[in-house]
Parts: C-alpha cells; sequence; structure tokens
C-alpha cells in the first residue's frame, strides 16, 4: 500500500496506544476526542487530496527508491522541480485547512537525515544511510505521518548540553547495549505528534567533541514504551469541548496542535538509529533541516494567508464597505505581503542544489530569508485583517446568545451588516478571522511564524554567514578602483 485513504489513515491512528496527557488526564481514544479531532481532520485532507485526479501531480510523486507512486509528503527530493511543488503542495494544504496541517516537519527531516547520512557514511563508514533508506521505504510503502522532532528543552540556553545541571534538558543516550540505546529527554512544541504514526528525532543544536550522548538521531513508532506527549493548551482551545458548537469555533473542521514530548527512557534498536555521537555532523543535519523548514513556511503560511484574506475580503463584503478605497488597499497590501512571501519559497526551491547524496537541496541562503520574512509578513496580514474585520470580531456575544429564543433576535437585527447578508454570515466570518489572528489557529499562523523553524535572529545569523559579505565588498572596490 503506497498511498492511504483517508479512512485507511483514521483507522490506522486508532491501532496505535499513545500515551497522550490532556488537562491532567489520559486520553483513551485521541481520535474522537473534541479538542484533538480538527487536528487530525487537517492531517487527513493530505490523504485526501492525494487521492484526489486534479492534485495528482502536485500531491504525489515517483519515489526513487521504489519506483512506485508516493504521498509527496514522504518523498524524498530529486529535482528543483519537486522542490518547487513542495511549495505549491503546502500552499494547496493550506487553503484547503486554513491550518497547520503537521506533516511539513517530518517531510523536511526525511530530506535532511537523507543527505547528511549520507556524508556521515562517508567520513567514518558507518551504514547509517542505508539504514535510513530501509526506513523510508517502509515509511513510503506504508504512507505514514512521520513527525520530525528536533528542539529540545535546552535548560540554560547559555551552556552546552553536556554542562546542563540537569543533563535531560538536552534528549540524550544514558545507555548503551549490544543490540541499541536507552535514551532519555524531552521534545518541545512537537507539531502532529499525536496525529503521527512514528517520531524521527534530530539533534537541536550544534554539538561539541563533549557532547556525543546528545548528537543522536533515530526513529521509534509514537507508541514506543516510554513515550508520553502533553497536549499544549491554545487560545479559545475549550470552545471545541462546549456541546453544540459551531459558530464560534471559526473554524469547525481543522486545526493543528502541539506537545511536550517526555522520552523516559525509550529503547532504540541498532537499524532505527541515523547518528550516534558524530559531533562535527550535528551541525550539517540541524542546518539542513532548517534550511528545509523555512522553505516550507513559503508554502503553507501563505495558503493560510490566502484563506485569511479571503475572510477579510468577505468581512468587508458584510460590512457593506468593499468599495471603499482604503479597504482596497489594505486588500492589495496583504495579497502582496503573501505573494512575497510565496515567492521567496519558490526562489529558494529554484536555486536548489544536488546533494553528494543526490537528493536536492534549497538555497539556504533564499530560505533563510524567506522565513525571516515570514516572521514579520504573517503579522501584518493578520493587523489588516483585524482592521478590515471590525471591534466586532472580539466583542461578539457567543454562539449559544445568538441561538437563544429571547435575546437571540436582538442579535439577529442588531448585528446585521449589508442589508442582503444575513447576520449568521457576518458572525461566522468574524469567527473565523479570530480563529486565525487570536485563537486556536493563531499558533499556526501568527506564533509559530516567529518561532517555529527557529526564531528570528537564528535565520539573520545564518543570512550573515551566508550573505558573502565579503564578496559584495570585492565588487564594489572593482567598481570603485580600488586596489588591495
Amino acid at each position: 500500500m503506497a498511498l492511504k485513504t483517508r479512512e485507511e489513515y483514521i483507522e490506522s491512528l486508532r491501532a496505535l496506544n499513545q500515551k497522550i496527557y490532556l488537562f491532567g488526564e489520559l486520553i483513551e481514544n485521541p481520535v474522537e476526542h473534541p479538542m484533538i479531532r480538527p487536528s487530525l481532520n487537517s492531517v487527513a485532507m493530505t490523504y485526501e487530496l492525494a487521492q484526489d485526479p486534479q492534485y495528482e501531480g502536485i500531491m504525489t510523486t515517483t519515489s526513487h527508491l521504489t519506483g512506485k507512486k508516493v504521498n509527496r509528503f514522504c518523498n524524498i527530493h530529486q529535482s528543483k522541480e519537486d522542490l518547487i511543488n513542495k511549495v505549491k503542495m503546502q500552499r494547496l494544504c493550506g487553503q484547503k485547512t486554513g491550518s497547520c496541517f503537521q506533516r511539513c516537519v517530518g517531510m523536511d527531516a526525511f530530506n535532511a537525515v537523507y543527505s547528511t547520512t549520507f556524508e556521515v557514511d562517508e567520513a567514518y563508514k558507518t551504514d547509517y544511510h542505508e539504514r535510513f533508506k530501509k526506513y523510508m521505504i517502509y515509511v513510503q510503502e506504508n504512507d505514514l505521518v512521520v513527525d520530525g522532532a528536533m528542539t529540545d528543552p535546552k535548560g540554560d540556553r547559555g551552556l552546552p548540553p553536556n554542562k546542563q545541571a540537569d543533563k535531560d534538558l538536552f534528549l540524550r543516550v544514558v545507555e548503551r547495549r549490544e543490540d541499541g540505546v536507552v535514551v532519555r529527554g524531552a521534545k518541545a512544541h512537537q507539531t502532529g505528534m499525536v496525529n503521527s504514526h512514528e517520531v524521527l528525532v534530530m539533534p537541536t543544536i550544534t554539538m561539541g567533541p563533549d557532547d556525543k550522548d546528545w548528537a543522536i538521531s533515530f526513529a521509534v513508532p509514537v507508541d514506543t514504551e516510554g513515550i508520553i506527549s502533553i497536549y499544549g493548551r491554545q487560545s479559545c482551545d475549550t470552545r471545541k469541548l462546549e456541546k453544540d458548537v459551531d459558530i464560534d469555533l471559526g473554524n469547525h473542521n481543522f486545526g493543528g496542535h502541539e506537545t511536550l514530548t517526555i522520552f523516559d527512557d525509550v529503547f532504540v534498536p541498532n537499524e532505527r538509529i541515523f547518528l550516534d555521537g558524530e559531533t562535527d555532523f550535528s551541525g550539517m543535519l540541524v542546518e539542513r533541516f532548517a534550511g528545509y523548514h523555512r522553505q516550507s513556511y513559503g508554502g503553507c503560511k501563505v495558503g493560510v494567508g490566502d484563506v485569511l484574506i479571503g475572510a477579510s475580503a468577505l468581512a468587508a463584503d458584510y460590512n457593506g464597505v468593499a468599495k471603499a478605497s482604503h479597504i482596497k488597499d489594505k486588500l492589495i497590501e496583504m495579497i502582496h505581503l503573501n505573494e512575497t512571501l510565496y515567492s521567496c519559497g519558490i526562489a529558494c526551491s529554484c536555486e536548489g542544489c544536488s546533494t553528494k547524496s543526490g537528493n536536492y537541496q534549497i538555497d539556504l541562503l533564499l530560505a533563510n530569508v524567506c522565513k525571516q520574512n515570514i516572521t514579520r509578513y504573517p503579522y501584518e496580514i493578520s493587523r489588516l485583517a483585524e482592521d478590515i474585520a471590525g471591534g466586532l470580531m472580539v466583542t461578539m456575544p457567543s454562539e449559544k446568545d445568538f441561538k437563544d429564543p429571547k435575546v437571540g433576535p436582538y442579535i439577529e437585527k442588531y448585528l446585521k451588516g449589508a442589508a442582503s447578508v444575513p447576520t449568521e454570515n457576518r458572525i461566522r466570518i468574524l469567527r473565523l478571522i479570530e480563529n486565525m489572528t487570536l485563537g486556536s489557529a493563531a499558533v499556526g499562523y501568527r506564533t509559530e511564524s516567529m518561532h517555529g523553524a527557529g526564531s528570528p535572529q537564528a535565520q539573520r545569523i545564518m543570512i550573515s554567514r551566508q550573505g558573502k559579505l565579503e564578496s559584495k565588498k570585492k565588487l564594489a572596490k572593482n567598481i570603485a578602483k580600488i586596489k588591495d
């Protein structure tokens, strides 16, 4: 089975025995839990779209490992066209869900680990790359969702892993056996962990020679003994627990989630280990993963931005101000910012190149420029959306009041906008804007835009390293006829 259906994916999650905690309780049935299900639906959309002939060229491709059709989220990029189609796919998924669809981290981890293991083997005569290729065939054949896990809690950011007061604040090897290793630690901000089949762990920073036990990369099933996920809170998340709620959710069907995932003495077999102590390659793995993931934001955040721009335009229609010049100008600015982000995602893909392993890597400088813009533009798009929506977005009475036989008619009468538009439609679109800019989807659009794939300073450091400032000085000297 190279391509799962939506229904097969959902049933595959039911077969897992994950340890998931939410509000201090162990969740017995995460698939049907009202707070979790919208995020599951977003991932399920990636399976649904892959089955649609209309999107076959974007959502699927041919595996270079098996020659079979696979979901592009399980692909090892083989060309610049692959990199471009990846961004197009992410934009499409964002347009269809209006939220985070959670498979990007795993896809980006696949490609970073694939090329890095090849070069580790070249240097140390290890067999990590062959192990990883076998793993990728397993992932592709079963169309799995794999959560990429990089971010450690980090503790004191001024100290390396081996100097931390609590050595578990970076995930590490605590025991070595003939058949594998035992690891302990945690990974934070784990997007889509609850909706995944496997987790692919990577080191989070460049390691030094004394950090060998922390320079570990591996993959295990998410329900492996010792793995515990603690579900993260989001703004307005308990609205999903209210009885008969619909309008107040804003986005009823889709959403995202993050977890704090604990690895409490988890055993990893040798065949699932892809880096173990080769500290001099930890930086390469981190840099490549970060580059791929910063490229990703030029697709996913743009697709979600398309939805937010559409919602803002509808709000203007419903408020009766669509013809106002300043409203038109704000919508134009939102489109301009969104398409600029998309341009960055496409540009770093077009300028990509082949690695030693044969898979394609984006242009790292342009990928970092892409993510640096992502830390800014979605905030401005959100501000303009809130501006167009008006104050009612955050002062509206509840859905229960709107449906109440006593006060509902007052809301129907006094919250009317354009006469031709039902009051309920106006309320619904304002709730969607609230959901995306302030509510439960904001974590995947606003805050993730800031801190996902590395916080802003991380991109500035990489831009400084890759900006070739000295060569630019030489260009200026040549033109100015300055001799050294």
